[in-house]
């Protein structure tokens, strides 16, 4: 583990411009795993100017080039695999084994598959007399969150590298460990000095100033929808390109012909999954009025499996949610589906019996939720599902729609026809029909309020390009 406080600027680790120390807190135990510094709005100025400075001679490397150097950062990273999962751990409360098989996992994918891109993409193609080229955009800030530190910095940082950007990274300030072990890793593989920059710190300061600077030429953000609109407006008096992927209330219709066994079991683990703080998460179950009881029962069965407890023991399979503030919103969302009168099937507020510390929540299940209350509208972003009924499948697609949110959404039918219907309807910008295997390179993001742009794939990297159009390029 590196020295956590300086940051990574220009090729070497320097000490913050005025020291503002700040805790990192393991979720699991409530206590200090490391002290990092917060940056200020000096620090991302010395970071952008290192950024800008190595641009030209980054963007203009060949595709070879930056092939080679993807594939000594998979190596690079691999070799770190182990510290970077037990960073993720310590730093968010992921279990052992989910920090390893796809907090990491994932991520390495992302670089080989940013790489296969790489090798295959056409950067200039000729129509008729006009060159259509595709240029790097720039210096590229990339605020990612707490929530999957890792993979999310790789989402980005992969496709930017790929496309001949240079790099301002602030990771969540509070789980910054996994970031600091990856500018290492970059190092290691001979990232060139000022293409990848790292400055800690908070959203108000160190944010702020990344989608504020007028020498960043592009910023991408992962958050709330909240946030992204700060960062949207703070970006738009330099007029920059701002990529986000923000909020989300998907909706899982399982259609009354649907394998039950597959499409229960799929709904309630993908809402547990990182303790339920997936964007994508399918937190609203939509199910046939008929057939209520027998998805509660079995949806309680699966819940009743879920093993919460101390992540680093491989036994666990739930950890905390990230810290004190998400403890509480989650605590009050629970309160909220019972003031409202939802059915609680299992789990409620508090921690489960047998903690008595960290920031762990019972996952939960409400059935009987109305489209109206709260548990239905706003994103939770903890272990907790809502069942809703509907009567048939025009009501079953309008009552998926009806959110400002359009992140993914989910169809479980035996009639592939059929299911292939609802997916169509669905308002979101990824669907998933009957528990499909994972495709790491389909276009990630969402539609409404759930961001623009997408992620991963050729639509990952086009995010940083510019398209220039040189007419007149060729005679007829």
């Amino acid at each position: 583990m590196p020295d956590p406080r300086p940051f990574y600027i220009d090729g070497r680790w320097v000490e913050p411009a005025s020291p503002n120390p700040a805790d990192v807190i393991n979720p699991a135990t409530e206590t200090p795993v490391a002290q990092i510094s917060h940056g200020s709005v000096a620090d991302v100025d010395r970071a952008v100017a290192a950024a800008r400075a190595a641009f030209p001679a980054f963007a203009a490397t060949s595709r070879e080039e930056r092939l080679a150097l993807f594939g000594r950062i998979v190596e690079c990273f691999k070799a770190r695999r182990e510290d970077l999962a037990r960073a993720v751990t310590a730093e968010m409360g992921a279990p052992s084994k989910l920090a390893w098989d796809i907090q990491t996992g994932s991520s390495i994918i992302y670089f080989e598959d940013a790489a296969a891109v790489l090798r295959d993409f056409e950067f200039e193609t000729l129509r008729g007399t006009t060159l259509i080229a595709h240029e790097a955009i720039g210096v590229c800030g990339l605020i990612t969150p707490w929530n999957w530190p890792l993979n999310q910095i790789v989402t980005k940082l992969a496709p930017a590298l790929a496309a001949g950007c240079t790099v301002v990274l602030k990771p969540s300030e509070l789980s910054p460990l996994s970031a600091l072990i990856l500018a290492e890793v970059l190092h290691e593989a001979g990232v060139p000095k000022g293409v990848f920059n790292l400055v800690n710190g908070t959203g108000a300061e160190v944010g702020a100033a990344i989608a504020a600077h007028p020498d960043i030429d592009m910023v991408s953000f992962t958050g709330s929808t909240r946030a992204g609109i700060l960062v949207a407006e703070a970006a738009a008096k330099t007029v920059k390109r701002v990529h986000q992927e923000l909020g989300g209330k998907s909706a899982n219709i399982i259609l009354p012909d649907a394998d039950l066994d597959l499409a229960v079991a799929d709904g309630v683990n993908r809402c547990f999954i990182n303790s339920g703080q997936s964007c994508i998460a399918p937190t609203r179950m939509f199910v046939h009025r008929s057939q209520l009881d027998e998805i509660i029962d079995r949806a309680k069965a699966i819940a009743a499996s879920v093993a919460v407890g101390d992540p680093t023991l491989p036994e666990a399979t739930m950890g905390p949610v990230t810290g004190a503030a998400q403890f509480s919103k989650v605590g009050s969302m629970i309160d909220a589906g019972l003031a409202e009168g939802a059915t609680l099937v299992v789990g409620g507020p508090g921690r489960p019996q047998d903690l008595n510390r960290g920031y762990f929540v019972r996952p939960t299940i409400f059935a009987n939720v109305t489209p109206d209350m709260t548990i239905a509208r706003q994103e939770i972003f903890g272990p907790v599902l809502s069942i809703l009924t509907y009567d048939d499948e025009a009501e079953a697609i309008r009552l998926a729609n009806d959110t400002v949110y359009g992140l993914a959404g989910y169809v479980h039918s035996k009639d592939e026809a059929r299911a292939r219907h609802v997916a169509a309807h669905i308002r979101a910008g990824r669907i998933f029909i009957n528990n499909p295997p994972f495709d790491f390179n389909a276009p990630f993001g969402g539609y409404k309020q759930s961001g623009n742009g997408r992620e991963l794939g050729t639509f990952g990297m086009t995010e940083f390009l510019e398209v220039k159009a040189v007419l007149g390029y060729s005679k007829a």
